[in-house]
Order: C-alpha cells, then structure tokens, then sequence
C-alpha cells in the first residue's frame, strides 16, 4: 500500500509499506482523511524522542473499517474516527481510570504506523462510530478537538470569566472555542501571525499580535489592571511562559498546554506573591474524546474555518512545507486514498 514516510529529519516521501495483517481485535481501516499537527512537525523535524524511521505518521484520522478481528458491536463498512492513544493497563494511572496519563502512553502514528497511509490496524476499542451528521473530514479533528476540551475541562473558568489563549495555532483557537461555548465572557488571543489572527476574529475573539503589543500590558488595561481569570500557555516558548504569569489576576490560574523543548525560565516570585495556581494538561480522556465527536455532530463545534487544506497523499511533503508557514496554513488534512 502507498504511505508518506518520515524517513529522516526533514524528509517524508511517499513510499510503499506492506498492507497490514489484523491481530485479535483489531480492525483494519481505510484511511479517509488524516491532520497534520504539531507533534508530526516535531517528528518531522527529527525532534521526536520516540519515533522512530520509518514511520507513517498521522494520529489525527477517519475512515471506513474494511476487517474486523474479533466481537464488536462495529460492523464493515462503519465510518470511524480513531482515538489513538494506547496505555498499558496495568500502572496506577491506568487503575485509577486516568490511562491518557499513563506512565508508558503511546500513540497510533508515533508508536505505530498511523494514518499517513492508505490502510492502518487500529484496536477495536480505540474506535468512535461517526455519526451520520458529521463528515469524514470533520472527524479527523475530533482528536485536538478532545484536547481543547480537556483542557477547558482541567481549568477553574467559569461562566462570565476573562480569558487569555497565548497561542493561535489550532489547538490554541479550539481552546479558545470551547472556553466560548462554557461560557467565558471574554477571550484574548495572541500570536505573530496575522493569518492566525484573523482566524481568531472570525471566530469572536479579541486578537492580540505580539509583534505589535504588549499583549500583557493590553490585557492589564483591558482588564482595568486585574488581569485574566484564567490564562492558557499554547505557544511554548520562553516569552509566553512569562506571559502567562503577568496576564492573570491575583489567585488566578494558569493552564500549561505546550509541551516545551526547553525548559523556560519564569517569575515564580511573581507567582507567589499573587497566589497564582499552576495547572498543566495531557491530551484528553476517553470520555472528552466521545464528547468531542458529539459536540462536532451537533454542530455545537464547527470546525470549518479550521481546514486550511485538502491534500492527497501525494502532496504529503508540500503539506509539511506548508505547516512550516502559519501564515498560510492553519489544519491540513491528507486525504490517503483520493
């Protein structure tokens, strides 16, 4: 079968990999669409410590099971979206009902080939139905659908609080979106991207450019010199870390989303003295991942003005080039077999 391969750093082309064999149950899965994110920029940018060459990449994806191996209350041809982390079962996280913490989480297209590639193995209990009202396209964003609800769901905001997003990337802007939909009053989001930025207005956000203002000192006299009740950090670098700090009132919380290739250096004094609370976030549970599919189906979370572009699978290095550029990219999805 044809797949895009990261091969080495900065290198992915379209290769050929053997189709795969199904294991008890599983289920094979033809690929309808699959997202390209961040994580697959770092693996692309051979930054990943996990990963390993060859690798089809791609956990954000949709499709249509082909083969089943084993009971299921899916059938063939049920169009699926795949959730896909893969936890142990056995360490305290995962007894606790906490698996998307576990101590050796893997991911489907990290770990394992994933959904760069016409046909991919997926355990039948990582699988979600789609419902009839939502489009295989659309569901291949449940997956950083889930994590902004997560997200939004890990936090203390509450209904009428100001909120700050550093970061307008998708998952930024869907956190954004989800702290919109429980209720926050109002929402000021920063990047240095004017495309992104845009993005963020048409969405009714209040869009702050970094390369223009002081997005703390904009938030402050927003705020009349309080700040934000709760502020999310999804930019990851070492200035929105400070940010993030400046930006929210006293007994405030913050909400780390990045996971940082460096360790950054902050202010824990500023912290301190105003009795700011830390909260930090890994992807999502099972039961945020069904929310999201539901959310989506109702139409409650429109992700439309999220994909920027449809590419098939022989574009898949142009779809790398293009995610270097966020002025010109927001959420590609690869379509594996169109």
């Amino acid at each position: 079968m044809k797949a895009g391969l990261y091969i080495s750093e900065k290198n992915v082309i379209v290769g050929s990999l053997e189709k795969p064999t199904l294991n008890q149950g599983e289920a094979l899965i033809k690929v309808s669409a699959a997202g390209i994110c961040g994580t697959d920029m770092m693996i692309y940018f051979g930054k990943h410590p996990r990963a390993k060459a060859p690798l089809a990449m791609g956990h954000e994806f949709s499709g249509v099971i082909e083969e089943i191996n084993g009971e299921s209350t899916f059938k063939l041809g049920d169009r699926i979206v795949v959730e896909p982390t893969i936890s142990c079962g056995k360490c305290d996280a995962c007894l606790s009902g906490n698996s998307h913490v576990c101590k050796t989480l893997g991911l489907i297209g990290i770990d394992f080939h994933g959904g760069f590639a016409e046909y991919v193995t997926v355990p039948l209990h990582r699988l979600h139905k789609i419902p009839e009202t939502l489009s295989d396209d659309h569901a291949a964003l449940a997956e950083p659908v889930a994590v902004g609800i997560h997200t939004v769901r890990r936090s203390n905001m509450k209904v009428g609080d100001t909120v700050v997003v550093l970061g307008a990337g998708p998952i930024g802007l869907l956190i954004a979106l989800t702290a919109k939909i429980a209720g926050a009053d109002k929402i000021y989001i920063s990047d240095i991207s004017p495309y992104r930025l845009g993005k963020a207005e048409e969405l009714g956000f209040i869009a702050l450019n970094g390369n223009e203002v002081d997005v703390v000192k904009e938030v402050m006299e927003a705020t009349n010199g309080v700040g934000a009740d709760v502020v999310f950090e999804v930019a990851g670098n070492n200035l929105t870390a400070n940010q993030m700090i400046h930006a929210c009132r006293t007994q405030g919380q913050i909400v780390v989303v990045s996971v940082y290739k460096q360790p950054p250096t902050i202010d824990l004094a500023a912290m301190h003295f105003r009795e700011l609370s830390l909260t930090t976030t890994r992807c999502y549970s099972h039961s945020d991942f069904a929310t999201a599919v539901s959310m989506m189906a109702s139409g409650k979370i429109d992700v439309t003005p999220f994909i920027s572009h449809q590419l098939s699978l022989d574009e898949i290095e142009k779809g790398f080039q293009l995610m270097m550029n966020p002025d010109e990219s927001l959420k590609i999805l690869i379509l594996p077999n169109k």
